[in-house]
């Protein structure tokens, strides 16, 4: 921007970490940050509390998260092979409750994280 308009628009860390803001001058909001092993991180929300709610890796997957800004929590994730996962829970404690395959069947799960069992 113009003198004494400047803004933040990218941030690079000696970690690989480039995050990526929009928005005003004292107003930089993060919408993105890529990491290093090529995955994205999608944020939406104002300066402050900027809330995950998308990741998209390298391998096409892409995992959608719900909640705000510190307790985003995964309630859907599309896999590269077209598999359609839907979780529920909190932060850290979601379990995959169905999946839904390119087909169109479906597939239901009961069990806590990572004990998962079709049913």
């Amino acid at each position: 921007g113009e003198r004494g308009a400047e803004r933040v628009v990218r941030e690079e860390f000696p970690s690989g970490i480039v995050q990526y803001y929009e928005g005003e001058r004292g107003a930089e909001r993060l919408v993105r940050k890529g990491l290093l092993s090529g995955t994205v991180l999608h944020y939406e929300g104002e300066r402050g509390v900027e809330r995950k709610v998308r990741s998209v890796r390298a391998s096409g997957s892409v995992k959608y998260y719900e909640g705000d800004k510190g307790a985003e929590r995964r309630v859907r994730a599309v896999l590269a092979n077209g598999n359609v996962q839907y979780y529920e829970g909190e932060q850290g404690a979601e379990r995959m409750v169905r999946m839904v395959l390119p087909s169109d069947s479906v597939q239901y799960y009961e069990g806590g994280r990572g004990a998962e069992r079709m049913v």
